[in-house]
């Protein structure tokens, strides 16, 4: 195991139960400074999506994040959230880097805006 995935993990409170088996940690595939308030995650297990964004919209809500958009790719693989941005975007982008990183549903996410495409572009 890589030794900063371990600080990672153990910063984070995650304790492995059984030391010999290692979890994959979801990636994030651009830069913590790149979040302005979307999420974009991709699902290893379609069949889990509606679980999967049940339990982040439950956490988000806890740690007191406002949910202004969610959607879910017609193939349950890819979802969206987007929140609305507080005081402090750094910490914000921090906290949901470490909770989706640590959901072993998730293979990779990335802080992405999603917009409509307008018809004249």
């Amino acid at each position: 195991m890589n030794i900063f995935k371990k600080k990672y993990q153990d910063y984070f409170g995650y304790k492995n139960l059984n030391e010999t088996q290692d979890i994959e940690e979801a990636q994030l595939i651009n830069k913590i400074s790149d979040y302005r308030g979307g999420v974009e995650y991709i699902i290893k297990d379609p069949a889990q999506s509606q679980t999967v964004s049940a339990e982040i919209r439950q956490w988000t809500e806890r740690k007191g994040f406002t949910i202004i958009k969610h959607t879910i790719s017609k193939s349950g693989k890819i979802g969206y959230f987007y929140f609305r941005l507080g005081d402090d975007p750094g910490e914000e982008s921090q906290k949901i880097q470490g909770y989706f990183s640590q959901k072993p549903e998730l293979k990779h996410f990335r802080f992405n805006v999603k917009t409509k495409k307008n018809k004249f572009n």
